[in-house]
């Protein structure tokens, strides 16, 4: 039997018979379902998209109920474990893993491409001395599709891929300088020696030293987490890269929205509300009283839970392993073991248990950003980075799609019937 859904309409006796593909019921399909000639049809009401697919993808694959999130099909853990960010960002654009002489062509590449403009520079000294780097960082992405008009030309794949790559090599230099800038420290340009993420390191610390050196073990550190954010399907800012991408827009205007999207406290900022919370805490000691705080309605517990997963996010047990690799180092943040008897008593608690809280990937990052030397308001700007891959992969794959349109979704109207207007004077 073909795999269709029946559905009976019980306003009119009438059946009606839809295919299903890919477990989905078309909505379109739905406007066949009317009650008359005048009727326009059936919709579908679905508040913040939480049961509506948007599109075909094959860049990332989430199973939240298993913990399990792939890459174009390689598992995040051997990623994390074996890859670099520059493979995954080549693996997430192109769709497989590269050669030898294809990583070396890629990486060499993107390392020609870090320097920006002198006017970008200019452009960025012009924003206030305490100006939040993430409002710095969204204002000049955008501002890069006046740098290179040929960006409009959408339909060129070739000009598409020059896009991507600018985009992937500029963002850790334009978050450097604005970092520097928050910091009141002159810019640092790209060392082309380093890796893409020592090269950051120094762009970020480097002083009167002739060659900055970084850390291999926070260097390796910064490239896992990377690798970890660079895509996590359709949420809120990839779901806007693909909206405003839909208008046929540059990819840097589309980024913009989409790194404006991932400031929000809710998606980006996520991790700075964790240290917040870990902060007001104060002890390990009072860990029981906010638990209990917290299962009486009064407080919540961030890091905790995910839209998606409804196991322990896969992401957070390697960003936990990573923390233990730069505590060595760096030594260990003093809010290391509250957090650690948060998670203790959260895993072990049927309260938690029941509601399927585990730590996602915002519990412990913040904790590792603290300890590099990463002040909070830099926090989503060092999500954005990686992102930016995910970002542009998503994009290219969308415009490649024949079935996107411009994006429009439909409303129910829930206002005033029509009415005549009335004269101010007899009002």
């Amino acid at each position: 039997m073909a795999d269709t859904l029946t559905v009976t309409d019980n306003r009119t006796g009438k059946t009606y018979e839809l295919p299903i593909t890919d477990g989905t019921v078309r909505a379109t399909d739905l406007r066949k379902i009317r009650t008359g000639a005048d009727d326009f049809g059936l919709t579908t009401y679905d508040p913040a998209f939480l049961n509506t697919a948007s599109c075909r993808s094959a860049i990332t694959y989430i199973d939240g109920d298993q913990g399990i999130l792939e890459y174009r099909g390689y598992p995040i853990e051997q990623l994390g474990e074996q890859s670099n960010f520059l493979e995954v960002a080549y693996l997430l654009w192109f769709g497989h893993l590269p050669s030898q002489a294809e990583y070396d062509a890629w990486a060499r590449t993107i390392t020609l491409h870090t320097m920006p403009h002198e006017n970008i520079k200019k452009f960025m000294e012009g924003f206030r001395y305490d100006a939040h780097p993430m409002g710095v960082f969204l204002s000049t992405v955008g501002a890069l599709s006046t740098f290179y008009p040929e960006a409009k030309q959408i339909g060129d794949a070739e000009l598409r891929r020059i896009q991507a790559i600018r985009l992937i090599a500029k963002v850790p230099s334009i978050a450097a300088y604005a970092f520097r800038h928050l910091k009141g420290q002159p810019f640092v340009y790209p060392d082309n020696d380093l890796s893409y993420t020592g090269n950051f390191l120094s762009m970020l610390f480097k002083m009167t030293e002739l060659k900055y050196q970084p850390h291999p073990v926070l260097e390796r550190a910064l490239d896992v987490l990377f690798i970890l954010h660079a895509d996590h399907e359709q949420n809120c800012s990839t779901s806007a890269m693909r909206g405003i991408g839909s208008s046929q827009v540059d990819p840097f205007s589309a980024l913009a929205g989409a790194a404006a999207a991932l400031y929000g406290p809710l998606h980006g900022g996520a991790n700075e509300a964790v240290l917040k919370m870990l902060a007001e805490i104060g002890s390990v000691q009072h860990v029981p009283a906010f638990i209990k705080k917290v299962k009486a309605g009064d407080g919540k517990l961030m890091g905790f839970g995910h839209r998606v997963y409804k196991s322990y996010d896969p992401r957070a047990k390697m960003v936990k392993k990573t923390a233990d690799m730069v505590f060595d180092v760096t030594g260990r943040n003093p809010l290391t073991d509250i957090a650690l008897e948060l998670e203790r008593i959260a895993l072990e608690d049927d309260y938690f248990i029941s509601r399927k809280l585990y730590p996602n990937v915002d519990f412990y990052s913040g904790l590792i950003y603290q300890a590099m030397g990463f002040p909070m308001e830099m926090f989503t700007v060092l999500f954005a980075i990686p992102r930016t891959a995910g970002w542009i992969s998503q994009w290219e794959e969308m415009l490649r799609d024949p079935e996107q349109k411009i994006s429009r979704p439909r409303q129910v109207y829930t206002g005033a019937p029509r009415r005549d207007y009335v004269a101010i004077a007899n009002r």
